[in-house]
């Protein structure tokens, strides 16, 4: 049996719940893993920043793929560094699928190292929605909009 968990920490971000027991793991086709394909990201792509981090996306036909570059600057100690990586590859796999084709690196800014986990999500999200990659949110709280009727007299 496989339960899912609705965490609070996602509430109104374009995330899915994962499961609860187990290891979701990033398939190596949805990677930047190349010295060579890092190269050509940040001399052919569009970047925007972010006072926490800095999204290079180069569009092209293979699948949404994302790579990380989290260097000693931003945080000297690894379990540091990890921290920052896990949760940008976690919130990556939760919007793969909703994600246009082409490679998504990015630039770990040395503030990332400070702030929480929500903070680093959310800088992300808004990242990939300033580069038109999400939706904007339409709706600025968890309730669905609610059409009003014009009354009748």
């Amino acid at each position: 049996m496989i339960s899912i968990v609705i965490d609070a920490r996602h509430a109104g971000s374009p995330v899915a719940p994962g499961p609860v027991h187990g290891h979701a793991t990033l398939p190596r086709l949805a990677r930047v893993r190349a010295r060579s394909e890092f190269t050509r990201v940040f001399d052919n792509s569009r970047r925007l920043a972010h006072p926490l981090l800095s999204l290079h996306w180069m569009h092209d036909a293979l699948p949404a793929r994302l790579g990380l570059a989290v260097s000693r600057k931003v945080d000297p100690h690894a379990v540091g560094r990890n921290r920052i990586k896990r949760v940008l590859r976690d919130s990556f796999r939760r919007t793969r699928m909703h994600l246009p084709t082409g490679a998504y690196v990015v630039v770990a800014r040395p503030a990332a190292a400070h702030v929480e986990n929500d903070a680093l999500r959310a800088a992300f999200f808004s990242l990939l929605q300033r580069a038109g990659a999400l939706p904007v949110s339409i709706t600025p709280g968890t309730m669905p909009a609610v059409a009003v009727a014009p009354a009748t007299a």
